[in-house]
């Protein structure tokens, strides 16, 4: 007798397993480590997803509280300048507190305000909520970048960071995607609350799933682990101590530490001035961060702007323009994966400041592919070089977060994150209105005849000239970044040895 076929939902189970989650599997390394890997994504994804979501509903905002893009663009800077005060603070919960907790805590917080925003009757009342969410959120990048330094390996955090920051992409393309379209099918409050749902679910998932690990690179996360109980049990190294490849390259090279840097007590009790003051203190940190804020200032300006520069310039409604930005922003997503386990790469191969080169070269890149993007009318010869460009700029990040967390005391990294922060959401703050007003200073409203002639087709496509001229201007700061992480190949080296000798004078 013939056998009966399987049913369809078995089917479908078994090549879920053969195709989906035996290759996550074994980019990650197991599914403990898939799991930790997912939700830190998840949580860069929400507060990515946020932002794009201000500029994929921009034209109906516009509309429905009669404003323009220096409004949008404010809406953004509200949640990142409000975050910038704030995130010292949640720097040094980081450092001290269950940042598991904190987490959870933290979004829960958010994902109220996204309900209020959603209610707003006035651009007021979105202002104020979206300043609400600015201070909640900010506790999650030092928590994310703290859990990321205990639970894995120093040798593979370049790879790890390049899922870690898939998720901020995907998010962006969540944003752009989905809360457009549920804006276009229902209205941009709806988009909230869909975003709102989610950070519910987000951190019910957190509080029953993610393990807290040990501090100092000893809860890592090993290879092939199945549950919690698997992660380290804090009687390992330092998480400096286990970088084989790069003490061995500096004992190597003859490098020495910083004598004046070298801590000889525990800093996690330090105040508020004595962590910042030796945080900014270390040379390459201070590379570092100034370029990765240059990096999202321009990340920012065009994430905001980008649906109505689509819009305007090729002519596409809503719904295609959403897809085409996810399209262009898987580029971003490739930069990421290959950018971070191309720095590990060199670091294996005797390049101790592999991470600082992949960045330098990242950033340059995305520069000189958006020029011509910007120039051309065609949208068929312009994605291929707005794909190229999204690699650049999106891959720079995994290379200097890890670099960052080699040159830095693993009971210093929420602080160092938090001051990293204040750096960047400055300049993601400043973003938006900046875009918006030099947008409107090049190419501002039709007037006249041609609005008369053109209507809303004419204006929109003036409003994308003047964004297309500013995107073309604001290129300065995103290749000053690569030039800058340039100077750090020179310091970096020197830098890592001061965290390892720091590590070891303070071991526990």
């Amino acid at each position: 007798m013939p056998q009966p076929s399987a049913a369809p939902s078995d089917a479908l189970r078994d090549w879920f397993r053969r195709d989906i989650e035996g290759p996550l599997l074994g980019m990650v390394g197991g599914p403990e480590r898939l799991k930790i890997v997912f939700l830190l994504a998840c949580v860069l994804a929400l507060d990515a997803a946020d932002k794009a979501t201000v500029g994929a509903v921009a034209a109906p905002l516009e509309q429905a509280l009669h404003i323009g893009n220096v409004q949008i663009g404010l809406l953004v800077t509200a949640s990142t300048l409000i975050g910038a005060f704030v995130t010292l603070p949640f720097g040094i919960l980081a450092d001290r507190t269950r940042r598991t907790r904190l987490l959870v805590a933290s979004i829960g917080l958010w994902s109220l305000a996204m309900v209020v925003g959603g209610f707003a009757t006035s651009y007021l009342m979105l202002l104020l909520s979206r300043l609400a969410l600015g201070a909640i959120v900010a506790a999650s990048g030092p928590a994310v970048m703290s859990l990321t330094g205990d639970y894995f390996h120093p040798g593979e955090r370049g790879r790890i960071f390049g899922y870690i920051l898939g998720g901020e992409l995907i998010g962006v393309a969540f944003g752009f995607l989905i809360s457009g379209n549920v804006a276009a099918l229902l209205s941009w409050r709806a988009s909230f609350w869909v975003l709102a749902l989610l950070g519910f679910v987000l951190a019910a998932v957190i509080w029953r799933w993610l393990p807290e690990p040990a501090r100092g690179g000893r809860g890592e996360v090993p290879e092939g682990a199945t549950s919690d109980e698997d992660l380290g049990s804090g009687e390992g190294g330092s998480g400096s101590e286990r970088v084989p490849e790069v003490e061995r390259r500096i004992e190597q090279h003859g490098v020495e530490p910083r004598d004046a840097l070298v801590l000889h007590e525990d800093p996690t009790n330090f105040s508020l001035w004595q962590s910042v003051r030796y945080i900014l203190s270390i040379p390459t940190y201070r590379t570092l961060v100034i370029a990765s804020a240059l990096g999202y200032f321009y990340f920012t300006g065009l994430r905001t702007f980008a649906m109505v520069f689509m819009r305007g310039r090729f002519g596409l409604d809503q719904s295609t323009a959403s897809l085409v930005s996810v399209a262009v922003g898987l580029g971003a997503i490739v930069g990421v994966l290959l950018a971070g386990r191309g720095g590990d790469r060199l670091i294996r191969r005797g390049r101790i400041n592999g991470r600082v080169m992949v960045g330098a070269a990242a950033y340059l890149l995305a520069a000189v592919a958006f020029i011509p993007s910007f120039l051309i009318s065609s949208l068929v010869i312009a994605a291929p070089l707005f794909f190229i460009a999204a690699a650049g700029i999106g891959g720079a990040n995994p290379a200097v977060d890890a670099a960052r967390l080699d040159v830095m005391h693993s009971r210093l990294w929420g602080r160092a994150e938090g001051v990293r922060s204040v750096i960047r959401y400055g300049f993601e703050a400043l973003a938006p209105p900046l875009f918006g007003y030099v947008s409107s200073f090049f190419g501002g409203p039709v007037h006249g005849g041609a609005a008369a002639a053109g209507g809303a087709a004419a204006e929109a496509a003036s409003a994308a000239a003047g964004l297309g001229d500013t995107f073309l201007v604001m290129l300065l700061p995103l290749a000053l970044a690569g030039l800058i992480l340039l100077r750090g190949l020179r310091v970096y080296p020197r830098d890592v040895a001061t965290a390892i000798a720091s590590e070891d004078a303070t071991a526990r």
